[in-house]
């Protein structure tokens, strides 16, 4: 299908049945992206403030063949949000829809438009003394519909699970500009196919998110947090399994840190503080959220001397105050911050199987190793069986010494996790930096259905084209 760019005229045309104040050029914000792997192209921005103002935007570009670009907070790391080429986009940014609409507290349910900062949600949950657990190192910039589009993952999943997890309806603006009133708060309802879960990750292809029901739960009366020291990935899952055994599903994160980490930070970031001076080859930043009694702090230091013994763990510290508690996610936290400054030659977020995470921690650095020198910062949830297996340079070199590598890397670290039944896109999605990657591993079945689906919702493929599918 050819596609038509947005320019003068096409605006000219909008402007007739919408207010002209919601149309702008697109300044730099919007058309880069944090790794700056891509940049975009001269395009017009709308930001659109009702849902029916997004619903005649979308009705006109799809009668027009115009391509469309949904931005949210604009922090994705796959390039979702960037259309380097092809015919100009009409970026449409809900920055403007981003009011609270509902809390329902006693149903444990807020209802946000798609515009809504992270943060803010969280905060409005607070003070209805509830808690929305999705957390991640951009929510003072990510947006809830952004969120739900590439499913995002964070440090809670091991207890709440994905951004999928805590949606319970949607509303949503489709390629013909039809509206889906779909925000119900049932906890239960089978009446046909789950068109929630249809958008949900589907990374602005077949639809645009403009609101969400979203669930809340009981904050925990009482937050545990330890920095302990492990011997080895393999001890780190063998804490887990054991504190599982103890503490059942009041473990909120179970972060698994390389010192590698450490020491970018101490490189780049020094005013963070670190809670070892010495810190060991392998390290896990666990939290429990627990009711007030419930024994949590006991079973932890049970844990620990049981570690000990078993020469699972070499140390380990429980945080004694809030602020201790912070210091030691800020670790967590600035590590990606830590990364981007260092310069990655190849990064990547991936899941396995929580048996097979040991093996390709081992199998993957001999096989770096045999490339070359470099140096290696594998971190991430690991109690999801998450990873963020990123290579470098060493000290000396930089990212283009290895440009003409980087493909390689790729591959290689990808084909392993294939090998070994896991994915090559944990918690950031397809975008555009994992087309080829996702036709290479994907079922040729479930490809095939995502097309037949993105031919029967968008067949003018106006919605995000190039995006998680071939254009």
């Amino acid at each position: 299908m050819t596609l038509n760019p947005a320019d003068d005229r096409f605006i000219a045309h909008l402007c007739q049945t919408l207010p002209e104040r919601l149309f702008s050029a697109a300044s730099q914000k919007y058309l880069e992206e944090p790794r700056g792997r891509w940049a975009g192209q001269n395009a017009w921005l709308a930001r659109p403030e009702t849902t029916k103002e997004v619903s005649l935007l979308v009705k006109a570009a799809s009668a027009a063949h115009v391509p469309i670009l949904p931005y949210g907070g604009g922090t994705g790391l796959v390039g979702g949000q960037i259309m380097p080429d092809g015919a100009s986009p009409l970026i449409l940014s809900l920055e403007r829809m981003n009011k609270i609409r509902d809390v329902y507290a006693s149903e444990n349910v807020l209802i946000a438009e798609a515009g809504a900062i992270l943060s803010d949600i969280q905060m409005a949950a607070a003070s209805v003394d509830r808690l929305f657990p999705l957390s991640l190192a951009s929510e003072g910039t990510a947006q809830i519909g952004g969120n739900l589009a590439t499913n995002a993952g964070g440090i809670n999943v091991l207890r709440y699970g994905n951004a999928r997890d805590l949606c319970i309806g949607l509303e949503a603006v489709l390629p013909d500009g039809t509206i889906w009133n779909g925000l119900s708060r049932l906890r239960k309802d089978n009446t046909g196919y789950d068109l929630r879960n249809l958008l949900i990750g589907s990374e602005g292809t077949l639809g645009i998110i403009t609101a969400a029901a979203l669930k809340l739960f009981s904050r925990p009366e009482k937050i545990t947090t330890a920095f302990l020291k492990v011997s080895s990935p393999r001890a780190a899952l063998e804490l887990l399994s054991m504190l599982r055994d103890h503490v059942g599903e009041t473990i909120s994160a179970f972060e698994l840190i390389h010192k590698q980490g450490f020491s970018f930070l101490r490189e780049t970031l020094p005013d963070v503080r670190l809670p070892f001076d010495h810190p060991s080859e392998w390290m896990v930043l666990l939290e429990l959220g627990e009711s007030r009694n419930s024994g949590g702090e006991d079973a932890l230091e049970n844990l620990l001397t049981v570690g000990l013994e078993k020469e699972l763990l070499i140390d380990g510290v429980i945080a004694q105050s809030e602020t201790q508690r912070q210091e030691f996610w800020a670790v967590r936290e600035y590590i990606p911050e830590a990364n981007r400054l260092i310069g990655s030659v190849s990064s990547h977020d991936i899941s396995l199987p929580l048996s097979q995470v040991a093996e390709f921690i081992d199998r993957a650095n001999t096989m770096i190793a045999k490339r070359g020198a470099f140096r290696i910062n594998c971190f991430g949830h690991l109690g999801d069986g998450n990873l963020h297996y990123n290579v470098f340079p060493i000290t000396g070199k930089t990212v283009q010494d290895h440009l003409q590598e980087r493909d390689a890397i790729k591959s290689d670290v990808h084909d392993l996790v294939h090998t070994l039944h896991g994915s090559v896109s944990a918690e950031h999605g397809v975008g555009r930096l994992k087309v080829a990657d996702l036709e290479r591993y994907g079922d040729p079945t479930k490809l095939a259905i995502m097309r037949s689906i993105k031919e029967a919702l968008d067949p003018n493929g106006i919605m995000n084209p190039g995006a998680v599918l071939k254009a």
